[in-house]
């Protein structure tokens, strides 16, 4: 039931799609069929003012001194402490008991042994060279 009506509206938007596409098409016709219009006149092409002059930049030499570092105005400080951080309470270390000098090892068990499969199969050897 469900592709069935999945399947109807596709139909109906590629339906819907052509007949827009008609419809354009048959505009862009009857554009194309239009009379030649007339050519207008070719207006003119206003004259741009000469930009201005860019001023000449003040050098080193002319530009006034800098203020003295004692003429400038102070700014006010306050030489209040901050505030110191909380301690910490200390953690105890950790100790762990002494190794023993010797641990024994378990014993690893030997692994089988692979029986080795006869090679039953003929090989043919190449020819002799000259």
């Amino acid at each position: 039931m469900a592709t069935s009506n999945n399947c109807s509206i596709l139909l109906l938007m590629i339906a819907l799609l052509s007949m827009s596409s008609i419809t354009t098409s048959h505009a862009a016709r009857g554009l194309l069929q239009l009379p030649n219009l007339p050519t207008f006149p070719s207006l003119p092409q206003p004259t741009v003012p000469k930009p201005p002059s860019i001023p000449n930049l003040p050098t080193a030499a002319t530009l006034p001194p800098l203020p003295s570092v004692a003429s400038l105005p102070t700014v006010p400080t306050t030489n209040t402490p901050l505030p110191s951080l909380p301690t910490l309470p200390s953690v105890p270390k950790m100790t762990l008991p002494p190794m023993p000098a010797s641990i024994p090892l378990p014993n690893m068990p030997s692994l089988p042994s692979i029986p080795t499969i006869p090679n039953i199969i003929p090989t043919i050897s190449p020819p002799p060279s000259n």
